[in-house]
């Protein structure tokens, strides 16, 4: 369940919603006819760590971790209420 719940009484007011929250960092978890699920991911940041932790790995480790997805940091739940 999204920690937010942003409601909008327009369609035109709903995309505009969607796209602010999009262009300040947003990603759309799922989106449908009158709801949108917008996530925002904590950065990371130890790269250089986990490469000097996991140098015996030949940067298997540092692949493996960037791969890993961030933490959810924030979720809103957009909402059409017309």
């Amino acid at each position: 369940m999204a920690g937010r719940v942003r409601r909008c009484e327009s369609k035109k007011e709903f995309e505009k919603v969607v796209d602010d929250f999009i262009t300040v960092g947003y990603q759309v978890q799922s989106r449908g006819e009158t709801s949108a699920l917008l996530i925002k991911r904590a950065k990371k940041t130890h790269h250089g760590l986990v490469l000097l932790l996991t140098w015996w790995t030949c940067g298997i480790g540092n692949l493996i971790y960037a791969l890993i997805p961030g933490k959810v940091e924030d979720e809103v739940m957009v909402k059409l209420e017309e």
